[in-house]
């Protein structure tokens, strides 16, 4: 960041009084500009047996199997966004049951909430951010060509709590490649 949205000054990296982090700090009107995690929120789309997976159209992961999900927009709730997430990489309408899964990814300063939701009904097509969507049972999940860890510990933990008959909420934190 090298310019103030307030005013377009400056601005100098400092610790503010009554802080303990360096700040970017307008060096002309002296506003305070906070660089906080991005929200990313999605789906973990169950229909009958199976999951609904997309294969990424887009970069980062470009070609590689992921669950509908992206960064929340304002003016939007994270089930919101999960339902629009959804809807925008799978085409799909789907009814949420509870966040099943909270990640905080420490190295990238995201937050990752994903919800279990039930697919209701198997409708679901490519769109410009998926080159493929599809269902997978356990068997068939391409474990080796998912897109990202929290994708693979949330479908770990799917099975695994399926198994169970019960699905608590999962939270996880990731400090690392």
């Amino acid at each position: 960041m090298k310019y103030c949205s307030n005013c377009a000054g400056p601005l100098s990296v400092a610790v503010p009084d009554d802080d303990n982090l360096p700040r970017h700090i307008c060096d002309g009107c002296g506003t305070i500009h906070y660089l906080n995690p991005k929200i990313v929120t999605g789906c973990l789309p169950v229909y009958e047996d199976k999951v609904l997976l997309c294969k990424r159209a887009i970069e980062p992961r470009l070609g590689y199997w992921t669950l509908p999900a992206g960064y929340m927009e304002n003016a939007e709730s994270t089930t919101e966004g999960a339902l629009r997430e959804t809807r925008e990489e799978a085409n799909a309408e789907v009814t949420i049951s509870h966040l099943y899964t909270l990640t905080s990814i420490v190295h990238v300063n995201q937050v990752q909430m994903l919800y279990l939701a039930e697919l209701d009904k198997p409708e679901f097509s490519a769109s410009s951010e998926s080159l493929e969507v599809r269902l997978f049972r356990e068997d068939e999940i391409p474990w080796d060509e998912l897109a990202f860890t929290t994708i693979r510990n949330a479908l770990q933990f799917y099975f695994e709590d399926r198994q169970k008959g019960t699905f608590p909420l999962r939270e996880v934190i990731l400090r690392g490649n």
